[in-house]
């Protein structure tokens, strides 16, 4: 019985810990994330050059790297998010980064 109630409690402790969020990439699309509380949301500005995209985070080398809508992952060298909305035809993102795989 106790193994019973130890099975149901981390279950329900599982499905809690997990938590979706979207970003609004604007052009059609939404990119989606799923975080298991790992706190790695990320915020951007994006100007819609690639399209839609899944996911993204900032890497440690200050560069945006993005999930296309296939999940495959690139590093956006060409400066299409940037970290603030200083340039004109820019729109906020936001998502978890959770699915890094770099």
């Amino acid at each position: 019985m106790n193994g019973k109630i130890f099975a149901m409690a981390a279950a329900l402790t599982a499905a809690v810990a997990l938590t979706g969020c979207a970003a609004d990439v604007h052009a059609g699309g939404v990119g989606v994330g799923v975080s298991a509380g790992t706190g790695d949301y990320y915020d951007a500005y994006y100007d819609d050059y690639y399209g839609p995209f899944n996911d993204g985070y900032w890497g440690d080398d200050g560069a945006f790297y993005y999930a296309d809508t296939g999940h495959t992952w690139h590093r956006d060298d060409a400066h299409h998010f940037h970290r603030t909305s200083g340039e004109s035809g820019f729109h906020h993102v936001h998502g978890s980064g959770a699915h890094r795989e770099h």
